[in-house]
């Protein structure tokens, strides 16, 4: 077993993305910062993905190439990779998503300089494979509070500590996963930094789930359930989200070029 202890583990998890996942890898071969292990979970893909990945990890041992034996799920499939990593510090990549060559040089300046167990940054989008001119702002400091209202925090933007995450793991379900890790670590006397530059490129599709209107606000209101508010307060936290979100929505189809 190799010895190799990097200072940032970037999890991949990876399911039917034969057309997109060599982007994702090459954002993360082409960092500035290059002590990172970069560990991909197949979850039992029905195309070309799993070949793809275990090629790439042949190529470079900071990959590490696993596959479930059973498809999980994106939210046990991060908790498998988050389990095998062997950084300090956690940074999540989907694979379908890319990263600015800079990314994990500033974040992880950022995240020296504050002494903050959670980051982010702002999020640049491509929609329907075009990229456009919106941008999803981050603030400087996030709290509980701020993050009930809007999730500014775009997963494959996270940088966390491992002992922070490992205390949180995504729970699987109609909801959005990711957002209800990031609420519980804020709610637990915690605040996210934020990087106010759009290191991370979202890619959107009518089809996905942050792409479907009715489907995302359905996710969020049982995200809100997960974590402990009752259904009318669900309901109205959902209600506020969306008259934030739909704005968003409008700006990144519109702006696309």
């Amino acid at each position: 077993m190799s010895s190799f202890e990097p200072s940032v583990s970037v999890i991949m998890p990876a399911y039917n993305a034969e057309k997109t996942i060599s982007e994702s890898v090459d954002s993360v071969l082409s960092q500035t910062f290059q002590d990172w292990e970069l560990i991909i979970i197949d979850d039992c893909s029905l195309d070309s993905t799993a070949q793809i990945a275990q090629s790439a990890a042949e190529k470079d041992s900071r990959i590490r190439f696993f596959r479930n034996d059973k498809n999980l799920n994106v939210a046990l499939t991060r908790n498998c990779g988050i389990s095998q990593a062997k950084g300090k510090l956690i940074a999540f990549l989907d694979s379908d998503d890319l990263w600015r060559e800079d990314k994990l040089e500033k974040q992880l300046k950022l995240m020296k300089e504050s002494g903050a167990a959670i980051s982010y940054t702002a999020t640049a989008y491509i929609y329907e494979g075009t990229r456009s001119d919106y941008v999803l702002k981050a603030k400087p400091k996030l709290t509980y509070s701020g993050l009930l209202k809007r999730n500014l925090m775009s997963c494959s933007s996270v940088m966390v500590r491992r002992d922070v995450i490992s205390r949180y793991p995504f729970p699987q379900g109609n909801l959005h996963e990711d957002y209800v890790v990031w609420l519980k670590i804020l709610k637990s006397n915690q605040h996210a930094v934020g990087l106010d530059e759009p290191l991370l490129i979202y890619r959107v599709s009518p089809t996905s789930k942050s792409g479907n209107l009715k489907k995302s606000a359905d996710m969020i209101y049982h995200a809100y359930k997960h974590v402990g508010f009752n259904n009318v307060s669900a309901f109205f936290l959902t209600l506020r989200y969306a008259l934030h979100s739909v704005p968003k929505r409008f700006f990144v189809r519109r702006c696309a070029t």
